[in-house]
């Protein structure tokens, strides 16, 4: 388990910065409609590219914009399923 301890004014400052980038879901590729409700599996998350729980740093270098399913399918896994099978990871 990671040792870092999150700063919610910090989180809440990248969030809005990441948000005002409109960038597409880092994780499918797809566009992400920043309108919906947070419930909306489709919304607009941040995700920690390299994973908390994987040390991976809370720092506005290590987030992206991702869809809320598609943050959920990641999980703490540093590359995600959904990836893998739509082929746009060279391995």
């Amino acid at each position: 388990m990671s040792s870092h301890h999150r700063n919610t004014k910090q989180r809440d400052a990248d969030r809005a910065r990441i948000r005002n980038t409109a960038a597409a879901c880092h994780i499918c590729g797809q566009a992400i409609d920043y309108t919906l409700p947070h419930t909306n599996p489709r919304s607009f998350v941040v995700d920690h590219v390299i994973p908390l729980a994987k040390d991976g740093p809370d720092t506005i270098d290590n987030k992206a914009a991702a869809h809320r399913d598609c943050n959920s399918t990641k999980r703490a896994r540093l590359i995600a399923p959904i990836v893998c099978r739509s082929g746009s990871l060279q391995r």
